[in-house]
């Protein structure tokens, strides 16, 4: 794999595109994997996680399951007005309706189409796949609301036992070209992100010569609100690998090599070299006292690393950086 690697056209998806697979497909992930796959037939399509199970308010039903409305939120604040912002004959009416909300219950597909050989060189897809169910009263007739807000969401709402209203469906909902992206990124940040340099890193290391980043890594794009109202954007990277990897977490008194076969253990489970250098980065197995012991190991008698991962290394001790972030927010 050569250090400059030829960047092929980018694949043109419309978004109007992929909502219309995202309507026309039933939940079957496979096919809908190849309905994308055709549409980019030169490009490796594969689906990298799946997060966990999250839920929303949904909409509303009657007691036979006949939608009444689609948004709960939407219906509320409308009828709401229309009932003359009266409370009370909004919750008579809900009642003499004997209306049911229903939720949403869902999970995020992310889908990777790999584009190149450098790191950030694949577009992210992330679908939702949904299913909707009867979850409580519109109205308690034992707990009525005080205001607009807890009747959207009551806080001692009247539970029902759950019936499925329709089918499962896919909801498009974000494209992101990665290399576009992280150029775009860097313009809210005053240093280099760190999402950015572990992309810049793999790249001109062992790692970035052997394997594809995007077979087991992925971004989480997010924006948050600053204290003085400005919008933030930031990104998260995401390891999806299921196998199971030694820890790396205590490597007191290991030098030489005993260090090297433990980092070479661990590389050869992950699939590809200097993989440690990357869980170390972002938390997980391997702990940053790994990196500083590698380093004063091949800075004296041993020299166990190729010289462009040594490079990456020795940058890292001058200027370290990791891209944990905590506690995850999904649960891969």
């Amino acid at each position: 794999m050569s250090d400059q690697p030829l960047h092929p056209p980018r694949p043109q998806l419309a978004g109007h595109q992929l909502a219309e697979i995202c309507k026309s497909t039933l939940p079957d992930d496979e096919f809908l994997l190849a309905k994308i796959q055709a549409l980019v037939p030169d490009y490796p399509v594969r689906l990298a996680a799946i997060g966990g199970e999250w839920y929303r308010i949904g909409g509303i039903v009657d007691r036979a399951g006949r939608r009444i409305a689609a948004n709960l939120i939407e219906w509320a604040e409308r009828t709401f007005i229309e009932c003359g912002r009266d409370l009370q004959t909004l919750i008579e009416h809900a009642l003499e309706q004997n209306l049911i909300a229903t939720r949403q219950i869902g999970n995020t597909l992310y889908i990777v189409i790999q584009t190149g050989s450098r790191a950030e060189d694949f577009i992210q897809l992330e679908i939702d796949k949904t299913h909707e169910v009867s979850d409580r009263l519109l109205v308690s007739p034992r707990n009525p609301p005080e205001d607009l807000e807890e009747f959207i969401d009551p806080l001692e709402p009247d539970w029902l036992q759950s019936f499925s209203i329709g089918t499962a469906r896919y909801i498009y909902r974000r494209k992101t070209d990665v290399p576009v992206f992280m150029d775009e990124i860097n313009k809210y940040h005053n240093d280099e992100h760190p999402a950015r340099r572990f992309m810049h890193d793999w790249n001109r290391s062992s790692a970035g010569q052997k394997a594809v980043f995007c077979e087991d890594w992925f971004i989480r794009p997010h924006q948050t609100t600053g204290r003085f109202g400005e919008q933030v954007i930031s990104v998260e990277i995401i390891n999806t690998q299921k196998k199971n990897l030694p820890r790396l977490d205590n490597i007191a008194g290991k030098k030489g090599n005993a260090l090297n076969n433990a980092l070479t253990r661990f590389d050869r489970q992950a699939g590809y070299p200097f993989a440690w250098f990357f869980y170390m980065l972002k938390g997980q197995l391997v702990s940053s006292q790994t990196g500083a012991a590698v380093f004063q190991d091949i800075s004296g008698d041993f020299a166990y690393l190729p010289a462009r991962d040594a490079a990456v290394l020795q940058d890292w001790i001058e200027m370290p950086y990791s891209i944990y972030s905590g506690p995850a927010l999904y649960d891969f």
